[in-house]
């Protein structure tokens, strides 16, 4: 099997992995939910520097996009209401 067949599957399946993260994260009215996901997105990103031979990218992105955004979004919401709309219930 050619290698750079299976960097190619492996890229797709973190695209696809990375657009339902989106779209769920979008769509989602719990805010710290949403955040879990767009880490998920992030990290799917990251995977793909990776794969991508992009070291010096994938060494700034990770710490930011995966680890600071989602910290300072998450102390965000703490400081407001947690699901959007001001609805108490996860309905």
């Amino acid at each position: 099997m050619n290698p750079e067949l299976v960097v190619f599957g492996v890229m797709a399946l973190l695209g696809i992995i990375s657009m339902v993260a989106t779209i769920i994260a979008i769509l989602e009215r719990d805010l710290v939910k949403a955040v879990i996901f767009s880490a998920i997105q992030s990290t799917a990103y990251a995977f793909m520097y990776y794969l991508l031979m992009a070291p010096d990218i994938d060494l700034v992105y990770i710490p930011v996009a995966v680890g600071l955004y989602p910290a300072v979004i998450l102390f965000l919401i703490k400081k407001t209401e947690r699901f959007e709309g001001g609805e108490e219930s996860g309905k």
